[in-house]
């Protein structure tokens, strides 16, 4: 049975952001908060924060949803990353192999996808990603004390064209360009190594730029930045970085931005004709 009392579940992955998603829901009012941990990814803290705590393997679809059924919450979020080498070395039992022997493309993506159609099919309510973090959501704008120089506004123009076309595709979210040419796309590795890779081919002096695709589903896989991303662009010796407003979760920001304040990094929050990502539950119960 179902529950209508504000109570929400949350599939954790790695990093602070299920930790912020957590702190959020019970800002607004959410009373139970149930915690489905992924083993070695999701921080002791966020199960910390739970009511209910139950630790699954990536790659434990069954246990997963058996104990799902049993808790009677409707809306669950998905937060958090899974590192990438995980998929390739977690044991899949016997549900997830079936599932993902439907794809054909497989990528963040498509598996995050995949994994909301399920527990949409089981009942439940899968919230956009950015529910509860609306402090998170930059609007458009300057964000540092520097902005960008004529030759970072070009480049900026050139990798947005290029992220965007590359969302289409669902390869990633990040490019990175110098001079107008783009020397590294996000595909599997995530954002941290495409900046480390485009910084290798291109030297010092590149933007970035990262962005979700026209038709993002919200519900997962919103673009994150955070303190890590600033030491990253730091040691690339990245000139700016660029992401869309109100649909690019910003984490750590004063530390981001005091940081990026030092070294001389433009840090800019695109306007854009894309939907905003939503920061509370829809009120008529369904999900746009």
């Amino acid at each position: 049975m179902i529950s209508d009392s504000p109570a929400l579940l949350l599939i954790a992955g790695a990093g602070q952001y299920p930790l912020l998603v957590a702190k959020g829901a019970r800002a607004a009012g959410v009373r139970r908060l149930a915690v489905l941990a992924l083993r070695g990814q999701a921080c002791r803290a966020v199960r910390q924060t739970a009511d209910e705590c139950f630790q699954v393997g990536v790659g434990e679809v069954q246990r997963a949803f058996d104990w799902i059924h049993g808790l009677g919450i409707r809306d669950v979020m998905l937060a958090g990353q899974i590192h990438p080498t995980a998929l390739f070395r977690t044991r899949f039992d016997a549900r997830a192999r079936e599932l993902m022997s439907h794809l054909n493309v497989k990528s963040a993506h498509s598996i995050f996808g995949l994994v909301a159609r399920e527990l949409e099919a089981a009942g439940l309510r899968v919230l956009p990603a950015s529910t509860y973090m609306n402090d998170y959501l930059p609007a458009a704008g300057v964000l540092t004390a520097r902005a960008p120089d004529a030759r970072e506004l070009a480049d900026i123009a050139c990798g947005e064209r290029a992220a965007r076309a590359v969302g289409v595709a669902d390869i990633g979210q990040t490019v990175v360009v110098r001079h107008g040419m783009v020397l590294a796309v996000e595909a599997f590795e995530g954002t941290n190594a495409a900046i480390r890779r485009g910084a290798r081919l291109g030297g010092p002096g590149a933007v970035v730029v990262k962005v979700a695709r026209d038709g993002h589903d919200m519900r997962y896989d919103i673009p994150v930045i955070g303190a890590q991303t600033l030491r990253v662009l730091r040691r690339a010796r990245i000139r700016a970085l660029a992401f869309q407003s109100r649909r690019t979760l910003l984490l750590d920001r004063e530390e981001v931005v005091a940081g990026a304040n030092r070294c001389g990094l433009s840090i800019v929050s695109l306007a854009h004709d894309l939907p905003t990502a939503p920061t509370r539950p829809p009120a008529d119960g369904k999900v746009p």
